[in-house]
């Protein structure tokens, strides 16, 4: 027989998905499944299309503790030997668990990722697929998720429940970047991760606005934040190489450049000093300017620099309007 995968649904306010989201996994080529809702707290009418389905699904609701909670709630009751995070606002196309299962167990690997591809929801009512993302085959993938140059959405991916014990599950504590961090979490704890051609996920943008749109500040903060976790840990596994030093301290850079403005100044020292505790000989190009100073002065000194000019000119700017 074969083994069993538990599908985990974090669910609040989707009433709009929910249903899609369930019977896509009801409707799966894969006979062995599982399928946990975990309510959180929704106030529409979520626990009515939950309850719906009666025995088909696990379900739990409670209070209002966010997403990752759920998840590690969903994780804590499921039963299964793989394991597939699904968003109630995205759904699976009817092979994905068979096609992923089948991955795993020929190249006894701890993770399988696929393609996948957006379905965009116009304010008008109209819907569109986009084109397929290919996840295709990686290097590194730690130092790539270090670099943050490579994201996959939970929905094309399959877990070992093995792995995921391993790891320190999903940080409840995180306002954004949680995808991120559980990856590297995984593959700090040795995962070993298998691309299996094909799409078979969908995931939804119904909005142009994002968690780093929304809040840029909570966005920089939750990755710095993921960083410093993934750097320690490194550390006290002595596997804080030459080349991990180095993609965090790009990592921080990319996410600092756009906000010198508004990052305020002890914290953007910080995150400078970091940049050159982590690789010393970290250094960017930019305007003639700035790579003259840097040459002379070093990093530091140009970006302090940019700094204090983008704020000078931003204040003339205000004084002028």
């Amino acid at each position: 027989m074969e083994n069993l995968v538990s599908v985990i649904i974090p669910c609040f306010n989707a009433e709009r998905w929910l249903k899609e989201a369930i019977d896509s996994c009801i409707h799966q080529t894969y006979p062995n499944l599982e399928v946990i809702v975990v309510d959180d707290g929704s106030t529409d009418r979520c626990l009515e299309i939950i309850k719906s389905y009666g025995d088909q699904i696990i379900w739990e609701s409670g209070t209002n503790k966010g997403g990752n909670h759920a998840r590690n709630r969903g994780f804590a009751l499921s039963k299964g030997e793989y394991i597939q995070y699904l968003d109630a606002d995205d759904y699976l196309l009817p092979e994905k668990i068979e096609t992923q299962v089948h991955c795993l167990e020929e190249t006894k690997a701890n993770v399988a990722y696929s393609d996948w591809r957006h379905k965009h929801h116009s304010p008008d009512g109209t819907t569109f697929l986009d084109k397929i993302q290919v996840s295709g085959p990686k290097g590194d993938f730690l130092e790539l998720l270090l670099l943050d140059e490579q994201w996959i959405p939970p929905v094309a991916l399959l877990f070992t429940r093995e792995i995921i014990a391993q790891s320190n599950g999903w940080d409840e504590l995180l306002k954004a970047g949680q995808d991120r961090d559980f990856l590297i979490s995984i593959t700090i704890s040795g995962a070993k991760f298998a691309y299996q051609p094909g799409c078979h996920s969908i995931y939804r943008r119904y909005s142009n606005t994002t968690v780093s749109t929304f809040n840029k500040k909570n966005w920089r903060d939750s990755h710095f934040l993921l960083m410093e976790k993934a750097e320690n840990r490194l550390t006290q596994l002595n596997q804080l190489s030459e080349s991990y030093r180095k993609a965090l301290a790009q990592s921080y850079f990319d996410k600092l450049r756009p906000a010198r403005v508004e990052i305020d100044y002890p914290q953007y020292l910080w995150i400078l000093r970091k940049i050159l505790s982590l690789y010393p000989e970290f250094k960017t190009e930019s305007t003639t300017a700035y790579n003259l100073v840097q040459r002379i002065f070093g990093f530091m000194a140009a970006e302090i620099g940019v700094k204090f000019l983008k704020q000078l000119r931003d204040h003339s700017a205000s004084i002028v309007q």
